[in-house]
């Protein structure tokens, strides 16, 4: 599906047969840690932005950025180009996807780019529920945190038609490193393997860091000792650090890894797939986030866990 070029919204990519939005009207749904940043990266690029978010106080801090503030999610797609949510999880995002009232506010041929972490499975009937009503969707969830939304840095997984992908490079460019990595569905099938990876390399760093601390090693000097080798990360300098600090304020939320995590072994599940460290690290952060408290802190809580199983108070 190829959008209608319109000479003022788009620019020719010279030596490309695609089309790439320049500027572009956007509506951005969900301006919590990461959506706020994200909104403030758009409209530095030069876009023109509006927002909601379920909690307006969340998104009303916005105005002062430039963006305009709607007070219902059809408002906020009237019009636009683009559509971007940064919602919960999928049920969110699909119970706006199905609403009649919002889908029949958008403007013909919008893009709906969904940057939540959803289901591969969600993702896919979200494009079909919307290319059936004539607008393209591209699934594009991210990695980096509050950090990487802040700094404008995130890695950016796309799925979706590859021709829609290069109209929305520029936009998704604002905000961080955008990579087509297959059709509908890869997107969030990418960020499931790389919550994966980000929660058992979190578990990994918390016993490294409980053995440094109890071992009377200096944790921030063998972190800077490990800067370059094969045992670093930013999973290492960034949540270790934290860890050692007992700094948990929340950049990615507790609940929201468990989320996650429940998301890539329902997807491994359907294809027959046993990940047995997934499904242990898993159960740690359902016993953190259930009978610790822990969901609203940063997933680098985790930590607290481990001490915890070791008899330690926080």
């Amino acid at each position: 599906m190829l959008l209608n070029p319109s000479p003022l919204f788009y620019r020719y990519r010279k030596h490309r047969e695609e089309y790439t939005v320049a500027k572009a009207k956007i509506a951005l749904l969900g301006t919590g840690l990461m959506g706020a940043p994200m909104t403030r990266n758009l409209l530095k690029a030069g876009h023109e932005v509006q927002v909601w978010n379920r909690s307006i106080g969340k998104a009303e801090p916005l105005s002062a950025d430039g963006a305009v503030v709607c007070q219902t999610p059809e408002a906020v797609v009237e019009g636009v180009d683009v559509v971007i949510t940064m919602l919960s999880d999928g049920v969110a995002v699909s119970s706006l996807v199905n609403d009649e009232n919002v889908t029949g506010a958008m403007k013909a041929g919008a893009v709906w780019i969904d940057m939540s972490s959803a289901k591969p499975e969600e993702a896919r009937a979200q494009a079909a529920h919307l290319s059936g009503l004539g607008f393209a969707h591209l699934d594009a969830p991210v990695s980096g945190g509050t950090k990487g939304a802040e700094a404008g840095t995130l890695a950016i997984m796309v799925g979706g038609e590859e021709s829609i992908f290069d109209q929305m490079e520029t936009v998704l460019g604002a905000m961080g490193r955008p990579v087509h990595v297959g059709p509908s569905g890869s997107g969030q099938l990418s960020k499931l393997a790389n919550q994966g990876i980000v929660a058992v390399t979190i578990a990994a760093v918390a016993e490294a860091m409980l053995l440094l601390e109890k071992g009377g090693a200096d944790p921030a000097a063998v972190r800077n000792a490990l800067k370059g080798g094969f045992a670093d990360s930013t999973i290492l300098q960034q949540h270790g650090a934290r860890m050692t600090e007992r700094d948990f304020v929340p950049g990615g939320l507790s609940k929201f890894q468990l989320k996650d995590l429940d998301n890539l072994l329902h997807e491994s599940g359907g294809m027959g797939l046993t990940l047995p460290v997934a499904q242990m690290v898993r159960d740690r952060f359902d016993h953190f986030v259930h009978q610790m408290d822990g969901a609203d802190l940063d997933h680098s809580g985790l930590y607290l866990e481990l001490l915890a199983q070791n008899g330690d108070a926080a």
